[in-house]
């Protein structure tokens, strides 16, 4: 029976019991609380191990993958890091939390609700790979995070907790600002906007050591799996897409939130989970906005694994009956050419071109003429760019103008739909998250 854990999960369990089937990352205290204390962490979850070699081969066993969006093997991006840091000295550990997709929650929450999770599994990490730097990269806007992160960190240093300094670097909520190269940058006291060309940050990344970037959620299962290892981790989920993940509920759904699911999960399983549709979809966005969009019925036989749809960092965007395809393509382009880092002629001329041209045939002005250019100039882009975000603006325009194939032709004839102008799928305000 697959299981979710809602937003309110049951109370902590005692040690050494993992709860099969409940919430894993979620489990402790009611996520509409606080942010949970070192005390009660502690009677939770025990001391943290202490990371190691040995923690390179449980995570290869376990089969985690990086959940910031491109599901990454996590041990290959760990023992690049660890071999660089035996021969070149030590390394750094940078978990990202900065969450610039507009439509995710999950990693503000993780910080936010569970800081000693994060900071645990930091550390760990940070002892397998040779770091004696641990960073956490949070959004300047994430001001709740922040005093979560903060508070938790003096907790510790009042307990008297013998462990290396962590330090908390912001950024500008940008979109761009999460990419790893861009974390690097900004680390480094740089703009947060991602390098041109190689070396990867595993390679040569902050003051020019290896560089373990890992995701917020990504760090979090790992201070579960030191504890409990990597058979426990795989006992949900599926071979290929083993463990639970953290997903962002939005659009046209009666809960919409953050949920943690088995991977494998159907899609249509998450979102009854989550109340259902408010109303008949007309598509679904998975993955954010490098995602992809699915008519109702592939969406429906979907399920949470990366070979199956693109996943990205967890986002399920459903857009109802009153909402217009097109619209929202047009709206998700137009964003992602403003967010552009400004280094290119792909973004700063071509996503805006697009963004132009989607927008009239949203509106009802083009022609098809304007259709044939935005498929040519989508061609021209993809492959140019300085980075990898004029590729994501093009895969998920692509997959809209493909399930949305019948709304451009009556665009294109002059009958917009009738949902042009509204925007349902943009997450709710963050009051109306309920961990919030």
């Amino acid at each position: 029976m697959t299981a979710i854990a809602v937003l309110a999960p049951p109370d902590a369990l005692p040690l050494p019991v993992a709860r099969a089937g409940g919430p894993r990352l979620l489990a402790g205290p009611r996520i509409d609380g606080g942010a949970e204390a070192l005390a009660a962490y502690r009677a939770r979850l025990g001391r943290r191990p202490i990371g190691g070699d040995w923690m390179l081969d449980v995570v290869e066993r376990s089969g985690l993958r990086g959940r910031g969006g491109a599901w990454f093997p996590t041990h290959r991006k760990w023992r690049a890091v660890s071999r660089l840091a035996q021969e070149r000295g030590p390394s750094v550990l940078v978990v990202n939390a900065s969450e610039g997709e507009p439509l995710s929650g999950k990693d503000q929450l993780l910080v936010e609700k569970r800081p000693h999770l994060i900071i645990d599994g930091a550390l760990i990490a940070a002892e397998s790979v040779g770091a004696d730097d641990v960073v956490i990269y949070v959004s300047r806007a994430a001001r709740r995070a922040t005093r979560a992160l903060r508070h938790a960190l003096a907790e510790r240093r009042h307990d008297r907790i013998s462990e290396p300094r962590i330090r908390i670097v912001h950024t500008q909520h940008r979109y761009v600002a999460g990419e790893s190269s861009a974390v690097v940058r900004r680390v480094n006291g740089g703009p947060a906007k991602p390098s041109f060309s190689p070396p990867h940050p595993s390679e040569r990344g902050v003051l020019g050591r290896p560089t373990l970037v890992q995701n917020a959620e990504t760090i979090a299962h790992l201070a579960l799996i030191a504890r409990y290892g990597d058979a426990w981790f795989r006992e949900r989920g599926t071979d290929a897409a083993p463990g639970t993940g953290m997903v962002t509920l939005s659009g046209n759904v009666a809960r919409p939130g953050v949920y943690e699911v088995d991977l494998g999960t159907s899609l249509a399983t998450v979102i009854g989970a989550a109340g259902g549709a408010l109303s008949a979809p007309i598509g679904l966005l998975v993955g954010g906005y490098f995602g992809t969009w699915l008519g109702p019925e592939r969406g429906a036989a979907a399920t949470l694994c990366p070979k199956h749809v693109s996943v990205g960092c967890g986002v399920i965007g459903m857009l109802g009956r009153d909402g217009c395809g097109v619209g929202e393509s047009a709206r998700i382009v137009s964003y992602l050419a403003r967010e552009s880092a400004g280094q290119c002629g792909p973004c700063v001329h071509g996503l805006r071109a697009v963004g132009e041209a989607m927008t009239r045939l949203a509106a009802g002005d083009a022609d098809r003429g304007d259709v044939i250019r935005i498929h040519r100039w989508s061609d021209q882009i993809v492959g140019r760019g300085a980075c990898n975000h004029p590729d994501g603006a093009v895969n998920n325009l692509r997959t809209a103008l493909e399930t949305f194939a019948a709304d451009v032709e009556r665009h294109v004839s002059g009958h917009p739909c009738a949902g042009l102008g509204t925007t349902p799928l943009p997450a709710p305000p963050r009051s109306a998250f309920g961990w919030r």
